[in-house]
């Protein structure tokens, strides 16, 4: 039973590139002090930072640099990681072990709440993301289902329950990821029509779109939505911070937006016009 609005007919359309507000400069940042600013072009020398190799450096204590970087983070310049924080630009993907961490204990909280959705005995497809494979993570203890997959990681941590069917995806495997990509993964995906589809994207635009980096990528992730009854989106906040160049559809195609933090009201209210159920992964026992 399909819950939700109408599927959005815009699936199918012309894939359309989207530009992101540049990350503000040294200058555009007054109120950074000298160590964070010299934090910041340390990270962004190397990539990523650590708190206790931070704090050797510049002799302070890990909570001072843990304030510094919550103050960097706050303002955009990076983002969190087990243990440190990342630069981020916006426009590139992240590598991803960096994806994995960024953000890791929200999105164990919505591979739960989005797992918790989804019955037993029911088919479903899942893509590529650090957040979907959080929902497998959810789902390895059930029995008596069928998951279909264009994604190594999830194959492999569902592989070991016998009481759970899976199926892979034939095609190019992406290597730095695991990611079954191109249009033999499309049309693999093509000849089922399963109960629940869980998806992750690169980023959401406010507009209501949802964006990839890889247009291989994204043919398969649009075969999986137009070939499920119910579609969950699992994105964290983050992907409001990020820009793609590829379109994968629009808000009003899904069924379900499981996510960690109230999102932006702009992009709430295309949930709310196409019928879009919002849940708010909260913390376990909460």
């Amino acid at each position: 039973m399909r819950i939700g609005g109408a599927r959005h007919p815009g699936i199918a359309e012309r894939m359309t590139g989207y530009t992101h507000p540049p990350l503000p400069a040294f200058s555009d940042s007054p109120e950074l002090s000298v160590r964070q600013r010299r934090i910041l072009a340390h990270a962004r020398e190397r990539g990523s930072v650590q708190v206790d190799s931070l704090a050797r450096r510049f002799t302070v204590t890990p909570q001072t640099i843990r304030r510094d970087l919550n103050r960097l983070c706050n303002r955009h310049h990076l983002q969190r990681i087990h243990g440190g924080a990342a630069v981020f630009d916006g426009v590139a993907n992240l590598g991803y072990a960096e994806r994995r961490a960024l953000c890791s204990p929200e999105k164990q909280r919505i591979g739960r709440t989005a797992a918790a959705l989804i019955p037993g005995d029911c088919s479903l497809l899942i893509n590529i993301g650090t957040t979907t494979e959080q929902v497998a993570n959810h789902l390895a203890g059930r029995s008596g289902l069928l998951v279909i997959s264009n994604n190594l990681n999830v194959i492999n941590t569902l592989l070991p329950n016998q009481h759970i069917r899976v199926l892979a995806a034939g095609g190019l495997v992406r290597p730095e990821d695991g990611g079954i990509v191109g249009q033999s993964a499309a049309d693999f995906v093509a000849r089922f029509k399963v109960d629940f589809a869980v998806i992750g994207v690169s980023a959401l635009d406010l507009d209501g779109t949802l964006l990839d980096f890889d247009a291989r990528e994204v043919q398969v992730t649009q075969s999986i939505i137009a070939n499920a009854r119910s579609v969950i989106l699992v994105a964290d906040r983050v992907k409001f911070e990020r820009s793609a160049p590829h379109r994968v559809c629009h808000i009003g195609a899904l069924d379900y937006w499981v996510t960690d933090t109230p999102p932006p009201a702009a992009f709430l209210e295309h949930c709310r016009k196409h019928q879009v159920t919002v849940k708010i992964a909260e913390p376990a026992g909460d």
